[in-house]
């Protein structure tokens, strides 16, 4: 090979081997200071507002069926989750007069104690329950048994709803406010339940909100939207000394609305 050759060779290998240096010395530096690495927060302008009259769209209807109420907690406090879910629930504010048993099946108040403002959370507010005799771990002896008496209330009674002051634990709303650290919100609620003592007890909590945006349902000529509320409660603090779940016990609400 001609020296001339030789030399243009070692001169590409070293600026290759310069390159190579350079390119694996600024894999790990820090992002330009244009590049922000802040979680985008962004809010719409949707307003829900609701109602229960059938085929009309400016009204936001409970879907019940497709919504849910769930429970874990680790068995005996050290192992995996033990979980559950209510059966019955709604999205009513419990005033004493209707803190009573009801002769039906279906929801026995009206599901309208809300109100979603997605860019004005001081607007938004909500009211719900659940029937605690309405427990489902998918272990019926369980259910109708032991968390029957943890729970200091009655069996069901078939035909009717139970939401006497024993057998409902309710949620009301004092504010909601934007979350700084996501695109969601920040709920605080009154929860009041009687659990395992002998008067309700009241307490405030704080949970996360998170609005699933409205959407034209595939197909239907109907929109959706949803609410998810996770939070998490002390069972001791009502009165509840079951040992076999621990003393905290995470709720998460998964709460579907349509306009059909």
């Amino acid at each position: 090979m001609k020296p001339f050759n030789k030399i243009l060779m070692i001169a590409l290998l070293l600026i290759s081997g310069v390159g190579l240096v350079v390119s694996c010395t600024h894999k790990n530096d820090p992002l330009p200071a244009s590049v922000s690495t802040a979680i985008k927060i962004s809010h719409g302008k949707h307003i829900h507002l609701a109602g229960i009259t059938l085929g009309d769209t400016t009204q936001w209807k409970f879907d019940k069926v497709h919504s849910a109420v769930n429970w874990s907690s680790p068995f005996l406090e050290v192992g995996a989750d033990l979980t559950g879910k209510f059966n019955q629930f709604g999205v009513a504010d419990l005033k004493d007069a209707l803190m009573q048993n009801y002769n039906t099946t279906k929801q026995p108040v009206p599901d309208t104690s809300w109100a979603f403002y997605e860019n004005e959370p001081a607007k938004t507010h909500f009211a719900g329950y659940i029937q605690t005799n309405q427990v489902n771990t998918g272990e019926p002896g369980r259910d109708g048994g032991c968390l029957i008496t943890t729970f200091g209330t009655t069996k069901i009674v078939a035909g009717t709803q139970n939401l006497t002051v024993a057998n409902v634990a309710h949620i009301k709303t004092t504010s909601v406010v934007f979350d700084p650290l996501s695109n969601g919100y920040i709920a605080t609620f009154d929860f009041t339940w009687q659990g395992g003592g002998s008067a309700p007890v009241t307490q405030s909590i704080s949970g996360k909100l998170t609005y699933v945006p409205e959407t034209l349902v595939p197909g239907a000529t109907y929109s959706d939207f949803g609410l998810k509320l996770e939070f998490q409660i002390n069972k001791a603090d009502f009165g509840v000394n079951n040992t076999e779940v621990a003393d905290k016990v995470n709720i998460v609400v998964n709460a579907n609305f349509n306009n059909k």
